[in-house]
């Protein structure tokens, strides 16, 4: 990071970040989330195929219980649009658009220093290169459309706001699912066990009940510790770091309304970012 942030002081102004190279996150599947997922059921998987039994595992009573009760259990504690909607936030969280802080910063002072110059109307053609739906686009257009310095960093602090608690309910869903899952496992055990006592006179049926009680079990442990769980904690770092990074995008809005020097915003864009991230956009 430290020598992009050196690349960035040596090259010209019109080498710098625009808003096409830095302004569009790169969507992508999250390595660490694809290595993670899959190397772990991929080892569960191997030590079923190893023990030479992997059809043992595959019980349908046992399934319906767990992932059927896990699903209808949580959707009480929320409504259905809730559920609904984290599963977009949940699929967001595998294919994460990951913007560079450094970056982010050196096309926010890029944009701040040429309202400086230029005026803030000259923006109009540089938001072209923007995303649409982008929350830089949105911030930048307010400043463009007259709006004061106060008024943008109130309506975007609010949108922040708001998406971080969409997000925070989303992981809320995946952690109530998590304690879900394994106490649904729990009920199956204890019908696989009622059913098995109830029927000692036929032995044919032991197996099939026990096959109930264990893999519920089995299933309920699998689903809260190798799926939901880990699925929240990357939902709560991804929306950390997309606050920060809106945060970011409003502080430089905010300046080109209340048309600061960018200076002023590059000391105040540095305070809010980790040290690895800072930049140094004017010499």
């Amino acid at each position: 990071m430290a020598k992009a942030e050196n690349i960035a002081r040596r090259a010209p102004r019109a080498a710098r970040p625009t808003g096409k190279a830095a302004g569009r996150a790169r969507r992508s599947l999250d390595p660490a989330t694809l290595v993670g997922l899959a190397g772990a059921f991929a080892l569960v998987a191997a030590a079923m195929v190893l023990g030479g039994t992997p059809r043992a595992f595959l019980d349908l009573p046992a399934i319906l219980i767990v992932i059927g009760g896990t699903l209808l259990v949580t959707t009480i504690s929320f409504s259905l649009g809730d559920v609904i909607g984290a599963q977009r936030v949940i699929g967001r969280s595998l294919f994460y658009q990951k913007a560079n802080l450094s970056q982010a910063a050196l096309l926010v002072l890029q944009f701040a220093d040429q309202a400086r110059r230029k005026g803030v109307l000259a923006l109009q053609d540089a938001l072209d290169q923007l995303p649409a739906q982008s929350f830089l686009h949105r911030g930048l257009g307010l400043a463009v459309d007259g709006f004061t310095g106060d008024d943008i960093e109130s309506i975007l602090r609010a949108e922040i706001s708001a998406t971080i608690d969409r997000h925070e309910k989303s992981a809320a869903i995946l952690r109530r699912a998590a304690e879900v899952a394994p106490a649904m496992g729990l009920i199956g055990t204890l019908v696989g066990l009622v059913q098995m006592l109830g029927n000692l006179e036929d032995p044919s049926t032991i197996g099939p009940s026990m096959a109930v009680a264990l893999l519920t079990t089995f299933y309920g442990a699998i689903l809260a510790n190798m799926l939901f769980l880990p699925l929240a904690a990357k939902l709560e770092r991804n929306s950390a770091h997309e606050a920060l990074i809106n945060n970011v995008y409003m502080l430089g809005a905010a300046s080109v309304g209340r048309q600061e020097n960018p200076r002023r915003l590059e000391l105040m864009i540095n305070t809010s970012l980790p040290p690895a991230n800072r930049v140094r956009y004017f010499k």
